[in-house]
């Protein structure tokens, strides 16, 4: 057995069944949510259920690479991979190149290439931060050493991100950031500092933002989150939709197929909105599986990266498991109304192939530092 081989065995397959698992439900879902749609629109109602399957071909393609290099090499590219994702951020911003949807230009379009800019920028974080931060070592509680530098980091990569404006995924990179920054071994007090830091430019770039959407981008989804059934007809329409989807599933839904929100009454039913599509047929106990695998996958990514050799193995692990799970809980919060409406898809599940290839070549990093963890307890 060659040694490549050898280490291959040693990855978390726990992990990697319960991500299997969630895509497998994703496959299942994306064709119940979209296939009206797709029949309608396309007159083939397995239009987005093929693209799909693409995207998850090319995503497995990407884990398997990923899960097969040797992640100590990834802080040679750090710098050129961060770099490149801010590029594509600002290049989003430019009329003509940006698609704006919803009053938000996420969209990149080269050609016949279109993709979120934003969806690479989350991992591309990750890996300069592990690197920066593997490297800084114990500097990084200094002010100058630590402090500062992180909360420039964050801002201008969340800035730029707010700019379009997309507050879910700045959401994601701020806590992703954060939580690796803590993980790194940064005091609580620093850690805050630094967020508060970040915070107060973030907050600045909120108001731009918001100016630029006409002064009612953000008031809209506060105001939508407060009393969605006053605004029913409305700016609440897809909060009031998502929850009767959720409410109407019981304890073990209507069935697969059965749902009926999806019939034009749940907009994004298939994208960012289909854990209410879960919920509605599959009902409590689909939304419990779905919550406890992304527990899961918590808890052995974390178990991954207090057991990884070096700083840089744990914070690639802490980072791209922060990255995952704070993306889920934030869709479901969303999708409940616990918090204000943001686009943010649900990992694994969704439809969309920028976050399906992103997220699966995270997971690959992920199970590359599990080949090398030590003591890694049993799945």
């Amino acid at each position: 057995m060659t040694p490549l081989l050898a280490e291959l065995r040693r990855i978390d397959l726990g992990l990697l069944l319960a991500i299997l698992v969630l895509v497998a439900i994703g496959v299942e879902m994306v064709f119940s949510a979209s296939f009206v749609v797709a029949h309608n629109q396309f007159g083939d109602g397995t239009y987005f259920l093929t693209r799909h399957l693409f995207w998850i071909a090319i995503g497995l393609v990407a884990l398997a690479v990923g899960a097969s290099i040797d992640y100590r090499i990834l802080p040679r590219f750090a710098v050129v991979i961060y770099l490149g994702s801010l590029a594509l951020l600002a290049l989003v911003l430019i009329p003509g190149l940006g698609q704006v949807t919803y009053g938000s230009a996420r969209w990149l379009n080269l050609g016949p290439l279109s993709f979120q800019p934003s969806e690479v920028t989350k991992v591309a974080l990750v890996i300069y931060l592990a690197s920066w931060l593997a490297k800084v070592g114990d500097t990084v509680n200094d002010l100058r050493g630590g402090i500062i530098p992180f909360s420039l980091i964050l801002l201008l990569t969340a800035g730029l991100v707010l700019l379009e404006p997309n507050l879910g995924t700045a959401t994601v990179l701020t806590a992703t950031a954060a939580s690796t920054f803590f993980v790194a071994g940064v005091s609580l007090v620093h850690t805050l500092s630094a967020a508060l830091v970040g915070a107060g430019g973030i907050a600045v770039l909120m108001g731009l933002a918001h100016s630029a959407a006409g002064g009612g981008y953000w008031s809209q989804r506060v105001e939508a989150f407060m009393d969605p059934w006053l605004y029913a007809e409305g700016i609440g329409w897809q909060t009031t939709q998502t929850l009767l989807a959720l409410g109407s599933g019981g304890l073990t839904g209507l069935g697969l197929g059965a749902g009926r929100q999806k019939y034009y009454y749940v907009p994004n039913a298939h994208t960012d909105s289909i854990f209410a599509i879960v919920g509605e047929e599959i009902g409590f106990v689909g939304t419990s599986l779905v919550l406890a695998l992304f527990l899961f996958i918590a808890w052995r990514g974390l178990a991954i990266a207090f057991s990884a050799p070096d700083p840089l193995g744990r914070l690639l692990a802490a980072g791209i498991t922060s990255m995952i799970v704070w993306q889920a809980l934030l869709n479901m919060a969303v999708i409940s109304n616990t918090i204000p409406f943001t686009g943010e898809p649900l990992p694994f599940i969704s439809y969309g192939g920028s976050a399906m290839v992103v997220n699966l070549s995270a997971a690959g990093i992920l199970l590359s530092v599990s080949r090398r963890a030590q003591r890694l307890p049993d799945g």
